[in-house]
């Protein structure tokens, strides 16, 4: 793990986002690319070729992009009720016994956030009405590695705020079913239908419908960077709760934490992805040096090694700081995803945490237990978009109306004034419609 010895180097290099383009793609994702369209594509033009088709052939669509993209052969896109009962028995008790504790755990924190998430009112005429979305599509990533944890911590949000129905899709394994423990975390979450298609057309389903995928109003979820093209090409036809780019965590420790603690949450975030984010700040050079030890020895003993070590080698490292304050100056410059405070008094430093998805006090609240059993949900903004955004929740699946109901007591001073700007605007039919109501007066 690198060690950078000033914030201004820091800035220019792993505090500095890389873009993602074509040649920051795996090479196994380019060349996938390639044959599915038979030329190597930038991938925002993958993706739109994607959508054009979902848009235009529905099914038979997915299903041909099912094949090409993931190796996976499907018939049927829906999961049947069969597979959803045979996915119980799949699952061993105790896997199925810690989703339903985090399920809980979700269920009854974004119950208290509903709580607080709209307040509806009317007063002298003029109020606000909350309404919950009416259906919602849920990508959950993953095949390989299923990651059932993105069910709930998505679905369950969507079902507390009330939505009326809700979908979850995601990859397939190459013999074209949904990993068992993944249609467990669906069932209870809730959810209406799982769907089996993955990547962009599985966002163009969402977004447009097919013969077999019912059109949402709202897709959500995280995803690789096609998932996250292809979100950004589909909204304002179908809304989204946000554009999610590859992971981070950023850490802040000082001279009290413990080196093999900081550098198993920093492998915890490495892993999921080679273009994750996994980096240290900390005024301690000594710390640095441990951590950097740390590192290197636990990566030996992880399954995904290899993709942690890519990580930690090209967008992860540690940047020295002069203290504390600093550290903190340049985590709300970042705004990460996730931030960890493992310094002494933890609680004294939050309130300086202006620019964070999601913030970890101490060594005994690691980033890992909010992927899983905390309560918030673990889909929270990345790539600096902490700066104006929140962690999925109760509000991602609200809304608000306004509602105007004029006391008749009041109509004479407001057409008046609307008649004046109407006429300023020069838009003649807005006047003449308030000018009717004054005359009638």
């Amino acid at each position: 793990m690198r060690i950078i010895r000033n914030a201004e180097e820091g800035r220019r290099t792993i505090l500095a986002r890389a873009p993602l383009d074509a040649d920051a793609l795996p090479l196994d994702m380019r060349e996938t690319t390639f044959r599915a369209f038979g030329a190597e594509l930038e991938p925002d033009e993958a993706v739109r070729r994607i959508l054009r088709d979902v848009r235009e052939d529905g099914d038979n669509a997915v299903r041909y992009y099912n094949e090409r993209l993931d190796g996976a052969r499907v018939e049927g896109l829906r999961v049947t009720g069969d597979e959803l009962r045979a996915a119980r028995d799949a699952v061993e008790p105790e896997v199925i016994e810690a989703l339903t504790f985090a399920a809980d755990r979700i269920r009854a924190y974004h119950e208290r956030q509903l709580r607080g998430a709209f307040v509806d009112f009317q007063m002298d005429g003029l109020g606000q009405i909350t309404r919950p979305i009416q259906r919602a599509g849920v990508y959950a990533p993953g095949s390989a590695a299923p990651l059932p944890s993105t069910v709930l911590m998505c679905a369950i949000p969507a079902r507390v705020a009330g939505v009326e129905e809700v979908f979850v899709a995601g990859p397939v394994l190459p013999d074209g079913s949904v990993p068992p423990v993944k249609l467990v975390a669906a069932e209870l979450a809730g959810v209406d239908g799982v769907f089996k298609m993955g990547g962009a057309q599985a966002v163009a389903a969402f977004a447009w419908g097919t013969e077999t995928v019912p059109r949402v109003d709202k897709v959500c979820g995280p995803g690789n960077l096609f998932v996250t093209l292809a979100k950004k090409q589909v909204f304002g036809e179908t809304g989204i709760d946000a554009v999610y780019g590859p992971t981070e965590t950023m850490i802040v420790a000082d001279e009290s934490a413990d080196a093999e603690l900081v550098a198993a949450d920093l492998l915890a975030q490495a892993e999921h992805d080679r273009l994750a984010s996994p980096i240290l700040l900390t005024p301690s050079h000594r710390l640095a040096e441990r951590v950097a030890a740390a590192v290197a020895r636990q990566l030996r003993g992880l399954e995904r090694a290899r993709i942690a070590a890519e990580a930690i080698g090209t967008r992860g490292g540690c940047v020295l700081v002069n203290d504390i304050d600093h550290a903190i100056e340049l985590a709300n410059e970042y705004a990460p995803e996730h931030l960890c405070l493992v310094v002494e008094n933890p609680t004294a430093w939050v309130m300086k945490v202006r620019n964070a998805g999601g913030v970890f006090l101490g060594e005994g609240s690691p980033e890992a237990v909010g992927d899983y059993t905390a309560g918030p949900s673990h889909t929270m903004p990345t790539g600096g978009s902490a700066r104006w955004s929140s962690p999925l929740g109760v509000r991602d699946f609200l809304k608000t109306m306004s509602l105007v109901n004029v006391p008749p007591e009041e109509v004479e001073e407001l057409a008046a004034a609307a008649r004046v700007i109407a006429r300023a605007e020069g838009l003649g039919g807005h006047a003449a419609s308030v000018e009717r109501r004054l005359r009638g007066r």
